[in-house]
Formats: structure tokens, sequence, C-alpha cells
């Protein structure tokens, strides 16, 4: 008998709220009510079944993407594989990187084939996915860490932009990180690609061989986790303003090597009180955060069509 996921409406009567296992889900639709309802509706049949499915390719999702064969059946499951797969040949990236995005697009997806909407969003734990219809617009919080979240600051994005995926990163987030960010914030075309981008940055904030940081075999923490025997941050001492700088520093590269890739639209980097925006300079996020250094690649291109 497959589990069906718990399913309410949140007190403000406009918010889904389904959840199935570590699947927790904040849902919003707008539109006529008729269609709300049938999207509302699609959704959670969308997420009937849906982790169930995955455990049964768990294995080959723990698996480095660089060695993972084609055999994955699961739509969702694939979708986590081609978002990471762009980072496979230089780092150690498994599927379950982008698990978070591919779920809340999947459910996303289900919510558009069956009504017609002006605007939704499915937030999977920070990871959303986005519609917007023609003149609508979703505003984005940036917060300095994923698991006690405060906003630092926010952009706008509209339908004309190609953004529809956001992903949140780092070291306090659910899942373990090889760098010492607090927060790396991604947008891109897509949720999956948006969660892959944002670990894959949040690990390249980082002082390696620093005495003070702590750090564990993930492992221990974990025993099936698909990291294995790999370094995981677990306690970051106050640095100096110089050690923050450096680290924030090689995010700051490697979020200027996938812009210039077409792998994300804009970043933003946040270290103990320090905060860097790497964007296409259209994204205007240096106007929305007072006082935060925004880095604009060598050769600019509009983020607006």
């Amino acid at each position: 008998m497959i589990r069906r996921p718990q399913i309410a409406l949140l007190p403000d009567g406009r918010r889904l709220h389904l959840q199935d296992g570590p699947i927790d889900l904040i849902v919003e639709a707008t539109g006529e009510v008729s269609e709300i309802r049938t999207a509302y509706a699609a959704a959670a049949e969308s997420l009937t079944g849906l982790l169930d499915r995955l455990c049964r390719e768990l294995p080959r999702l723990r698996r480095n993407a660089a060695a993972t064969d084609g055999a994955l059946r699961d739509p969702v499951a694939r979708r986590m594989h081609a978002a990471v797969l762009p980072y496979a040949a230089e780092h150690f990236i498994t599927p379950m990187a982008a698990v978070a995005g591919a779920v809340a697009e999947e459910v996303l997806g289900a919510m558009m084939r069956a009504a017609e909407l002006e605007r939704a969003y499915v937030n999977n734990g920070g990871d959303i996915a986005l519609h917007l219809s023609p003149r609508q617009q979703f505003t984005v919080g940036l917060v300095d860490r994923p698991d006690r979240p405060s906003l630092i600051g926010r952009t706008v994005i509209d339908a004309a932009s190609p953004v529809r995926g956001i992903a949140t990163s780092g070291r306090g987030g659910r899942s373990f990180s090889l760098g010492i960010a607090d927060a790396v914030t991604v947008l891109a075309a897509t949720a999956a690609r948006a969660d892959a981008a944002a670990t894959i940055i949040a690990n390249a904030v980082d002082l390696p061989g620093h005495a003070g940081i702590k750090r564990c075999a993930a492992s221990e923490l974990q025993p099936d986790s698909d990291l294995g025997e790999r370094l995981v941050t677990r306690e970051v001492p106050q640095l100096s303003q110089e050690e923050i700088a450096a680290a924030l520093g090689g995010g700051i590269e490697c979020a200027h090597g996938l812009l210039a890739r077409g792998l994300i639209e804009g970043a933003s980097l946040h270290l103990q009180g320090a905060t860097e925006v790497v964007a296409l300079s259209a994204l205007s996020i240096d106007e929305r955060i007072a006082g935060v250094p925004i880095s604009t690649p060598q050769r600019e291109k509009p983020i607006h069509a």
C-alpha cells in the first residue's frame, strides 16, 4: 500500500503544507480559486510515492555522479543526476546534492500541468522551484545561515528573468558541508541546478588547514552518508577579517566560474557577518542589500530578456 503524505492547509488559508518523511514542502499558488484547488490536489498526488521511488534508487544516488551509470529510472532521480553532472569531472558530488531542488521541481511541474496559475512556488526546506506568469514577481529573502535564518537582504525576481530556482547551502543546513560558509544562496534556471551549485560554492568557501576549524568524517555523524569518510565541517572559530575575506574569496572565484558557464544566474555568500554577491549586473542585488559589495563578471550579459 502506498503511503500518503501528510496534507494540511496552513492557518493563512493560502499555503499548503505537504510532508512525507524528510520531504517537507510549503506550496503556494495564486490564480482562480478552482485552479488553485486543482493545483494543490496535483501537488499532493505527485508527492505520493515519490520518497519510496527515490529510496529504491538510493544506492546509485549516493555514488559519485561521475561513476553513476545511466540506469536511474525515476524522473526525479535522473533530474538530480543531470543537475550535478556538470561538476563531476572536478569535484566529488553525488546526485543527493540536488535532491531537495529536484523534488520541488517535480511537485511544481505537476501543479503546472494540472492548472493555469498566475504564480506558484514549492519551497522544500529553503530550496524553491518557481513559476511566474507575465508581470508577476517573487521576492527572495537572503539569510545569514539556513539553520537559524535571519534576513540579511532580498532581491526580486520578475517574469522576464531566467531564474526559476533558488537554493541555500551552508555548514548549518540540513546536509553536511565541506566548507565553512554560513550560507550560500544561489539563483539559477531550475531548483535542482541551484541546489547543486549552492553545494559546490559553499564547499569552496574554506580555509584548508586552519587549525581552529573542527572537522570529522561524515560517516561518524551519519553512517550511511554519501560523503563517506570525507571531512565535514563541525565548528568554526571566530575568524579575522583577513581570514573571512580569504575564505569568501574561494567561493567568489568558484561562483564566477559557474556564472561564466551559465550554470547559475547569481549567488550571495555569507560568513561571520560578511556578505559578498556575485551576479549578472542587471540582477541589481546590490541595490536591494544595503552595504553589500557586488562582484560582477568581466563579460556581462543582462539577466532580463
